[in-house]
């Protein structure tokens, strides 16, 4: 969930999508401005922390980059539980990696936070020539489920920032509550009291 201070928020996202889609290449670059060529397969899950300051508040990303593997999927709802946002990635060079994030998105909207924010992101944007999924295709998959669309890429760092910024921005904030419950303790003398003095 997303929690709120004095402008601060913090919010826990979870990256889900097959394996090889560049789930850790794209946090990589994001928190350390960093792409390996060779990336290892991720063991379960990483987790990450990056500052973001967007408008008048501060946004720390706590982010959970999950394993791909079909092995570590039963795992996956311990890290989307209670996220406040969700980038789904896909790679675009993959129709079978397509697919599978459609059962992410699926997934997600079964038993994830209802209000969580969820991106879509087609990676490995710099391999257009290997392109299988239309950025028209992967735009209406993401209209129709109401998540926001963006193409990627890991290598080149296209639109990996503005990605975590869109998300920040579409993070709830939450409205402070204005009369908390509980007990109301009035400063007034009870009635009839009567004033008595110690030692007279």
């Amino acid at each position: 969930m997303a929690t709120i201070g004095q402008n601060n928020l913090n919010a826990k996202l979870v990256l889900l999508g097959d394996m090889g889609a560049g789930k850790s290449s794209l946090v990589l670059r994001f928190v350390k401005g960093q792409f390996l060529e060779f990336q290892e397969s991720t063991i379960g899950a990483a987790f990450f922390s990056q500052t973001l300051a967007v408008n008048d508040a501060t946004v720390k990303f706590e982010i959970w980059d999950t394993a791909g593997q079909e092995r570590y999927h039963s795992l996956a709802p311990m890290y989307y539980r209670g996220a406040a946002a969700a980038i789904i990635v896909y790679d675009i060079t993959s129709i079978d990696s397509f697919a599978r994030a459609k059962k992410w998105v699926l997934e997600l909207q079964k038993q994830g936070n209802p209000n969580m924010v969820m991106a879509f992101a087609g990676n490995k944007a710099d391999l257009e020539d290997k392109k299988k999924v239309t950025v028209e295709e992967a735009r209406a998959y993401a209209e129709e489920n109401g998540l926001f669309f963006m193409e990627t890429s890991a290598k080149t760092s296209i639109n990996v920032n503005d990605l975590f910024y869109e998300i920040a921005k579409r993070l709830p904030r939450a409205q402070p509550v204005q009369n908390p419950p509980g007990m109301v303790l009035a400063d007034r003398p009870a009635e009839g009291a009567i004033a008595a003095s110690c030692c007279s």
